[in-house]
């Protein structure tokens, strides 16, 4: 078993990133133990909580993780920048680390694939540009299941895991460079643990 500390901004990113690592350890065939360190009040808190996170583990008060999961929307200033923050932070410390920046925001990579969301809802939704307004990704995702008579009651999210399991992640992969990125980064990570 193989323990991941995850540092997300909120609950669509906890739901999302849950089912694509499990996913993604199942096909190959690691068990994951995730410790959700923060899942709430945006990038502001992620980067806080990080800092504490990692000053506890330098004076030896916290468990040292297989890995660290890092989760971030660029919000408009970009997965370069978004990175910098966060190495900043995690190279002052040895430890694995793994960046999810969605660019723009985690919304978008639910829309990703429009396949899975036919077989998941009966229609498929428009592939989304990469627009910086925040709230706009919320909409259209909100809108391309309510198209499909659905009424989703927390904004979409708590259909991630069903979104994710239907995704055909290397086509997604070749269309969402962010999601693109993190997959290959976790796939790669995950290699390593099974030689």
């Amino acid at each position: 078993m193989r323990d991941i500390a995850l540092f997300v901004e909120d609950q669509a990113h906890k739901e999302f990133l849950a089912a694509l690592l499990q996913r993604l350890a199942a096909e190959s065939g690691i068990q994951v133990h995730m410790d959700w360190r923060n899942a709430r009040r945006g990038h502001g808190a992620v980067v806080t909580e990080l800092k504490h996170f990692l000053r506890d583990l330098m004076r030896g008060r916290d468990n040292l993780p297989d890995l660290l999961v890092v989760a971030t929307d660029a919000n408009c200033r970009g997965l370069v920048e978004r990175l910098r923050q966060i190495n900043a932070e995690t190279g002052k410390i040895a430890v694995p680390t793994v960046c999810a920046v969605p660019d723009p925001h985690i919304e978008r990579w639910l829309l990703a694939d429009s396949a899975a969301f036919k077989a998941l809802f009966g229609r498929g939704c428009d592939a989304p540009d990469t627009k910086c307004e925040r709230a706009r990704y919320k909409k259209v995702l909100i809108d391309a299941i309510r198209a499909s008579g659905i009424v989703p009651s927390l904004g979409g999210i708590e259909f991630a895991d069903d979104i994710v399991n239907a995704m055909d992640l290397s086509r997604v992969a070749g269309t969402d460079a962010s999601l693109g990125r993190f997959v290959e980064e976790m796939r790669a990570v995950f290699k390593g643990w099974r030689a």
